[in-house]
């Protein structure tokens, strides 16, 4: 019996299993520790996870991307319309006032609910954890974001029922995290808490909790959240910049191509982490559109100063959190900084100034959650062993 933790992010997943000796990260058919959360239907098959990354420029209409952020919500939704201005699929309003997603798939438009699309997610990745484990997967404990309401997470179980999976918990990432930190910490004070800030800044959201550890023992004091500023934010700023910088230079209007914006929005993601190691970074795209060749150039000050109200948003969940948790920055003894959009320079001298240290990243910024999911499923399952650990929080969820 398998016993499994699943991190569906919106941009990739991560599978974690629990074994004798340890928690290891599964690889997909690629061999990689991520498999992207995309599935694209071609003419006369889907392709789903990297097949489906891969195939996504030859069907833009007809690849899904980021379901995580339609998943339980409203078509009329002021937010779920700003979100699909991004997206190259087409939707519709469903008659219980949802989301449908409209595609070609064997010569026949389709209509799914994002629902149906996560389960198909869910099926792959059940998939390659059979794969690599050679037995069936069942049970299974799954991250969520905190902010997620009753009806997303309703969602989530209803898409991994679907798929086959038995979820024994809905986790909210940041528990996940604090969990994977604190269950192998040995040198906690004995004379009182000791005070953990974990800051998730993932690729569409920020999520900030405040946690207390004591030996064998782990309490989420408040958490607080910011669900529409993530890594993509950042990447939207660079787009945005030579959007019209391309606009003026080559006389091209890319938001007029479908293809040509995803192929600028994955060259300034591209550039945001070159930014991240150097102070600017070139940008070359060969035939972007009207076979044009597109240049451009960003200094990394340029762009803290573009994206300099997006870096005053980071600290505002962080604020709450510790007013919530009633303590002073004083008490919080360090601060862990994961998530894939956390590797920007200025925020963490952002965060290091808040808070009046810099920011640790004693954990993986991208596997903490569905190893802490994996470590919670030991927990719950009768097949393990895990020494006494005691959870205490009201963000756990089902």
């Amino acid at each position: 019996m398998s016993v499994i933790g699943f991190d569906i992010g919106n941009e990739n997943c991560v599978i974690a299993v629990v074994k004798q000796r340890g928690i290891d990260v599964l690889l997909n058919d690629e061999s990689n520790r991520e498999t992207p959360s995309v599935v694209c239907f071609g003419e006369k098959q889907r392709f789903l996870g990297s097949a489906g990354a891969s195939s996504a420029m030859m069907n833009p209409r007809s690849t899904v991307t980021q379901v995580k952020r339609l998943i339980g919500r409203r078509f009329k939704d002021p937010e779920v319309q700003t979100d699909l201005k991004i997206f190259p699929f087409d939707t519709s309003e469903a008659k219980d006032g949802g989301i449908l997603i409209n595609l070609k798939y064997l010569g026949e438009t389709h209509s799914f609910a994002p629902v149906q699309i996560l389960a198909m997610l869910f099926s792959h990745m059940k998939d390659v954890a059979e794969k690599n484990l050679e037995m069936p997967v069942v049970d299974c404990v799954i991250g969520i974001p905190s902010y997620f309401t009753d009806l997303q997470r309703r969602a989530y179980l209803d898409a991994a029922k679907i798929a086959g999976l038995k979820p024994l918990r809905l986790m909210h990432d940041c528990a996940a995290t604090a969990l994977s930190y604190g269950i192998y910490k040995t040198d906690f004070s004995s004379t009182g808490p000791t005070y953990v800030a974990f800051i998730d800044i993932g690729h569409c959201d920020t999520q900030v909790s405040i946690v207390s550890f004591e030996v064998g023992h782990m309490r989420i004091v408040s958490h607080a959240f910011e669900s529409n500023l993530g890594g993509r934010d950042f990447d939207e700023v660079l787009f945005g910049y030579f959007v019209a910088q391309f606009k003026e230079q080559y006389k091209i209007d890319v938001n007029s191509n479908i293809r040509a914006c995803i192929r600028l929005r994955a060259a300034c993601e591209k550039l945001k982490k070159v930014l991240s190691a150097n102070s600017e970074a070139p940008l070359n795209i060969e035939c972007l559109m009207d076979e044009k060749d597109v240049k451009g150039f960003i200094k990394r000050e340029e762009f803290e100063r573009l994206s300099s109200a997006l870096l005053d948003r980071v600290c505002i969940p962080c604020r709450k959190a510790l007013a919530d948790a009633t303590i002073t920055v004083g008490k919080i003894h360090s601060v862990e900084l994961v998530g894939s959009g956390s590797r920007i320079p200025a925020i963490a001298k952002l965060i290091t100034s808040l808070f009046g240290r810099e920011p640790s990243r004693t954990l993986n910024a991208s596997e903490c959650v569905a190893r802490g999911c994996a470590l919670q499923c030991a927990m719950l399952s009768p097949v393990f062993r895990v020494r006494e650990y005691d959870v205490s929080t009201k963000y756990f969820s089902y």
